[in-house]
This record gives structure tokens, C-alpha cells and sequence, in this order.
């Protein structure tokens, strides 16, 4: 629900209260206070909340409820200036759009820059301006999450997913611009690492202000917390599963309850990214270059240069970043040096592969950088009669798995929790995938030999629960369950 509160209702204000009361949904709300009793009556007739009143006087103003999105819509340049000075001292939280008048000077338009979030002048298409600044669905999301960083306490951790990817990197970077715009502390943090090549080289080339956490970190230091690009606390982060979380941003389907006071879940784009992008432009933000380069990046790698997944607003946030990226850059970015145990893993994945018609799947043994994995499930597809892969290998107590899919009648993310949500966590796209599955008992191996018969069994269980998946998928989960996989991936010292 939003709360909508026009102050003065002159002509520009009457128009927009207008297409507002048209334009707003069921639960929201909008009232309007002004001095002409003429008016007040009209609107009333019209179903329109109205009140008389002089919105200019403290009194009228400190009985009000605070409001989510304020417009200042008098005619009067001199006592819209008066409105929004006190407007702004009484509603700190709100974002206020603010109409200048016809005879506005660069003394109050100075004002007016100061105390509004957005001003309107006289000229060009003003009702459709004030519109868009406070009735379209983005303005909505960005007016809810104005208010709440307005309100939180700092400083903001603003946490990615384990080991991130470049939509999470970017779409951490510009919300700690964000909330340092607004005078909130924030940092972009992260626990796991980042191992893949192309990612390192992004934050080292754009020189991104990230901090690593442990488990072991206490979190004290932090005021409020962020989830970027994933939306559940203790879920493929580090954090604790109960969390007070103050604010969600991702673009992924959830799959369980969503904490957060402000949310914005919003699938139907391609990358977090996007929705970070449009953020910035309702925050009327300077584009940043190296915050605009990582989101550019972000956008193409989740959308796969575009060609997955991929909707009308990942074009226009590409359209919109374009001109501020550093392109020489990307082009270093995205051919950075392949460091011997990545092409090693690979070439593992080509050698171990098991295939069943167009499906690869291969393990790599132990790993040294997880971040291999994808790559290697790529060049598998990459291979003549594949269009499915699968690729896992071994960290400490773990097993990382990446999947790849060009096939058409596949669902990736739902296969890979039909065949491991019941012994790790799995999910993704349509054509790109992960699980992370727990392996206990491999702490309780006394000798390399028993490691290595149990990695043995390990190899085979995912392998066949992968297949069947495939095999049975879409429609029906995996119909059996196999008491030797539970006891091997639960058992523990």
C-alpha cells in the first residue's frame, strides 16, 4: 500500500490528482489538503479524499500521517517553496515531488533542489512527469525503498549469495551507492570467494570496495542488512537463518518464506541488475562509471549476452548504462588469463563424462576452485551430440555441481532440486544450474583408500539421481528415493 499526499491543488495539482486516483490500486491511498474550498468540494464529488486546509502552517502538517509520496501541487512558486521547506522538515522519510510554478527563480529553484527529490518545472509534458515520478510501478518500488533506507539504522550490510556471480557483485556495488547518496553507511559483503577468472578481473579492474566475511565474523558492527541477488538469510550465504532482514532484492523465484521489510521480488527480468539500474534512474543518481561497467556486465552474463531469460527492461537498463561504461574495460574483463587447475578440471570433465544420449555428466574429483565447474559443464556442452551437462567435483565435506542445458524441453533449476533438494539445496534457470550437496561422512574416513570408496559411491548416487531426474522430468518429481544416498549424505561424526 502507498500513501499518497498532495499538498496545494492548484491547476497542474488538480490534473494529477486526478490521473492518480485513476492510476492507483485497490489498498492505496491518496489525500489531498489545500486552501480552496471550491476544489475540496469538487474532488469530494469525484470520491476523492480531500480536506481544507492551509499546507503551508506546522499545525495542519504535524496532524497529518506521514506519508510515503508527497506532491507539492500548488500554482504559486513562493508558497510551494513554503510547503516543501516544511514538508521536508515534517516527513523526513518521504519522497517528495515537488511542481515549481511558472515564475520560479534560481533562488528557489536552489530550494527546491535541496529539499525535493524530484522537481517539476513548467515546461514539456508536466503532468505525465509528475506521473512518472510518483504513480508508475517503478517509482512505486523506488518511493518504498527511499522510505525504508530512510528509516533503517547503518551501517547496511548489503550481502550477496556465496562465492558471487557478476549480477550479484554489481547489484551490491549500486545499492551501497544508493544508500550512501542518502547518508547511510553500506558495504557490499560476501562470504565464500571469488575464484572464477572473469569475476576476479571485475572486481580488481573496476577496483570494487567489497568485504569477504567469515562465519567465524561477528556481525555486531552492522546496523541493518540487505540480501542482493538472493532472498532467504543462511541460504547459500553465511548468515543466520533468523536474521532480522531489513531489505531483499532479487530476481529469482523463492523458494520458501521471504523475510525483509521492504521486498522487491521481481522475475520477470534477467538479472538483479536491472532492477538496480532503474533504481538509480528513479534516484536521478549520476551513473557511476565503474558502478555502470558491473552492472552492464552483470546484465549480459546473467542474460547470457542477452539470449536467455531475457526481457524488454534488461534491453532498456543495457540502453540506459551504455553510455557511462568503460567498454575497454569489458572487453579486459571478459578475457582474462586461465589459471592450469581450471583447464585442468576441465579437461577431468572431458575424460570422466558419462553419456546417455545428449546428456553428459562427469565428475572432476577434488577441486581447488569450485568457480571451474561451470566452465567445465560449458565446454561439455560445447562437445558434439550434447545438449545437457552435468559437472560436480569435491571441497572439504562437500559436493559442488553445475549444470548447463541447451535442450528446450528441459527445466534445469526444477531438475536439479527434483534429484537433490532432499539431500542438499539445488535450483537455477532453465538452462543453468547448481546443487550443493553435504557429504558428513566423509569427515569420519580414517585413510585415503576409504575416501576414495566413498567418493566412489558419492560419484555414482549423483550421477544416477541426475539421469533419473532427466529421465523423469518434466512433470513428476524423482519417484524413488534411495536409502543409500540419505545415509550418505547425512551421516556425520
Amino acid at each position: 500500500m502507498v500513501f499518497r499526499l498532495v499538498l496545494g491543488c492548484g491547476t497542474v495539482g488538480r490534473q494529477v490528482v486526478e490521473r492518480l486516483e485513476a492510476a492507483a490500486d485497490s489498498d492505496d491511498r491518496l489525500l489531498v489538503i489545500t486552501t480552496d474550498e471550491s476544489v475540496v468540494e469538487a474532488l469530494r464529488d469525484e470520491s476523492i479524499p480531500a480536506r481544507s486546509g492551509d499546507p503551508t502552517a506546522s499545525d495542519v502538517l504535524d496532524a497529518l500521517e506521514s506519508p510515503d509520496v508527497l506532491f507539492v501541487g500548488g500554482d504559486r512558486t513562493d508558497t510551494n517553496r513554503v510547503i516543501l521547506e516544511r514538508a521536508r522538515a515534517t516527513f523526513p522519510g518521504a519522497s517528495i515531488v515537488a511542481y515549481a510554478g511558472g515564475n520560479s527563480a534560481s533562488h528557489d529553484r536552489r530550494a527546491f533542489d535541496e529539499y525535493a527529490d524530484a522537481v517539476v518545472d513548467a515546461e514539456g509534458a508536466l503532468v505525465e512527469q509528475v506521473l512518472a515520478e510518483t504513480a508508475s510501478p517503478q517509482a512505486n518500488t523506488a518511493i518504498g525503498l527511499r522510505y525504508h533506507l530512510r528509516t533503517i539504522d547503518g551501517p547496511l550490510a548489503v550481502v550477496m549469495h556465496d562465492n558471487p556471480d557478476p549480477d550479484a557483485i554489481a547489484s551490491a556495488v549500486a545499492l551501497v551507492d544508493i544508500a550512501e547518496s542518502m547518508g547511510l553507511e553500506a558495504e557490499a559483503c560476501y562470504f565464500g570467494e571469488i575464484s572464477h577468472q572473469e569475476n576476479r578481473a571485475m572486481v580488481n579492474l573496476l577496483d570494487l570496495s567489497l568485504r569477504n566475511l567469515s562465519p567465524a565474523d561477528s556481525l555486531e558492527a552492522y546496523g541493518s542488512f540487505a540480501l542482493i541477488d538472493h532472498s532467504r538469510p543462511g541460504i547459500n550465504d553465511g548468515l543466520p537463518t533468523d536474521l532480522e532482514v531489513d531489505v531483499v532484492i532479487d530476481h529469482h523465484p523463492p523458494r520458501g518464506p521471504v523475510p525483509g521489510t521492504f521486498v522487491e521480488l521481481r522475475e520477470q527480468v534477467g538479472a538483479t541488475s536491472t532492477i538496480l539500474t532503474e533504481y538509480l534512474e528513479q534516484f536521478d543518481l549520476p551513473f557511476d562509471r565503474a558502478t555502470a561497467t558491473a552492472l552492464l556486465y552483470g546484465i549480459r552474463i546473467d542474460t547470457s549476452d542477452f539470449t536467455r531469460e531475457v526481457a524488454p527492461a534488461d534491453f532498456r537498463a543495457a540502453s540506459v548504462l551504455w553510455p557511462y561504461a568503460d567498454t575497454s574495460l569489458l572487453d579486459q574483463i571478459e578475457q582474462p588469463t586461465i589459471e592450469g587447475d581450471t583447464l585442468e578440471t576441465i579437461a577431468r570433465a572431458i575424460k570422466n563424462r558419462e553419456q546417455r544420449g545428449a546428456v553428459a555428466v562427469a565428475s572432476v574429483g577434488q577441486l581447488s576452485s569450485r568457480d571451474a565447474l561451470p566452465q567445465a559443464a560449458d565446454q561439455l556442452l560445447a562437445m558434439d551430440g550434447v545438449d545437457t551437462t552435468l559437472v560436480f567435483g569435491f571441497r572439504d565435506e562437500m559436493a559442488f555441481c553445475s549444470a548447463r542445458s541447451r535442450a528446450t524441453d528441459i527445466d534445469l533449476g526444477e531438475t536439479l532440486r527434483d534429484a537433490f533438494d532432499r539431500i542438499g539445496s539445488a535450483g537455477g534457470h532453465a538452462d543453468m544450474a547448481g546443487a550443493q550437496l553435504e557429504i558428513g561422512i566423509l569427515a569420519s574416513a580414517d585413510d585415503e583408500d576409504e575416501v576414495e570408496s566413498i567418493v566412489s559411491v558419492v560419484e555414482e548416487v549423483i550421477t544416477n539421481r541426475f539421469f533419473e531426474a532427466i529421465r523423469t522430468h518434466p512433470g513428476t518429481p524423482v519417484g524413488t528415493y534411495s536409502q543409500t544416498s540419505e545415509w550418505l549424505f547425512t551421516l556425520e561424526d
